[in-house]
């Protein structure tokens, strides 16, 4: 099976993750192809752990182990790319940035085109390669080995990459917010290095999509309420508002919600 997934897997992903289980004659309907097409793009998309088929459809699967960064590129595009141009109204030309693992941090990063004289210090081998694109950027990325389907790197090295810099602004993604609050990612390696990267910033932008409140991600660490500022497509639940407003920190709603 190729790397790739087409226009319109990516279409029918989306779909999908908005509005619930679909049948193949609805979105046959919808994108006005065969229902054969269609069964073929669900078993793709199937095959690959982006979404699970159940008679007569397709849904999005039960929450686990996180998917590949090919994968998780696709999904819940629009509200990434609401927040990551958010997120950018928020960094001046000239900073030093500490990018993490993740889609969302990564998009930042390739929206930077209008920025100069930027320093980008990051284990995200795609954020990197979109830093090399930007125009006067200057790029640091730690040694040791790259997980393929994460696209990134982790570990003691990493940590102690980030803790050798005092950067003006953090920014990291999470795999999951608790009720509590309490951050959740899949490994306990990728919440050392998020937070390694907390403590060595002078401002921690926390970037996360709807999908990510309640997610049952199983390892913890740290506090959405550590970071200085959160932005999100959707509000959090009130107990973790309120956790956010006692800690005197900035919520920032991006997308259709904050025009409602």
């Amino acid at each position: 099976m190729d790397d790739a997934i087409s226009d319109r897997q990516a279409l029918i992903a989306e779909r999908v993750r908005q509005r619930g289980f679909q049948t193949i004659a609805e979105l046959a309907a919808h994108f006005e192809v065969t229902g054969q097409t269609i069964r073929r793009d669900v078993h793709e998309l199937s095959e690959r752990g982006i979404l699970k088929r159940r008679h007569g459809g397709v849904e999005l699967p039960e929450p686990g182990a996180n998917l590949s960064f090919a994968d998780r590129q696709i999904l819940n595009l629009t509200a990434k790319e609401q927040i990551a141009r958010a997120a950018l109204g928020q960094i001046p030309n000239g900073a030093s940035l500490a990018v993490s693992i993740g889609t969302t941090p990564e998009i930042v990063v390739r929206h930077l085109t209008h920025h100069r004289d930027m320093k980008v210090f990051t284990n995200n081998i795609m954020a990197a390669l979109s830093a090399c694109t930007l125009p006067s950027a200057e790029v640091h990325i730690p040694g040791g080995m790259i997980r393929a389907g994460a696209r990134d790197l982790v570990g003691p090295a990493v940590e102690s990459f980030f803790a050798q810099y005092k950067v003006d602004i953090g920014i990291y993604g999470v795999g999951g917010v608790d009720a509590d609050g309490g951050l959740l990612d899949f490994h306990e390696d990728e919440v050392r290095v998020r937070e390694a990267i907390r403590l060595n910033c002078r401002k921690a932008f926390l970037l996360l999509d709807a999908t990510k409140f309640g997610r049952a991600a199983h390892v913890r660490g740290g506090h959405i309420a550590d970071a200085d500022v959160v932005f999100s497509d959707y509000r959090p639940p009130q107990s973790v508002e309120a956790a956010l407003a006692d800690a005197g920190r900035e919520f920032v709603l991006c997308g259709a919600e904050e025009a409602a």
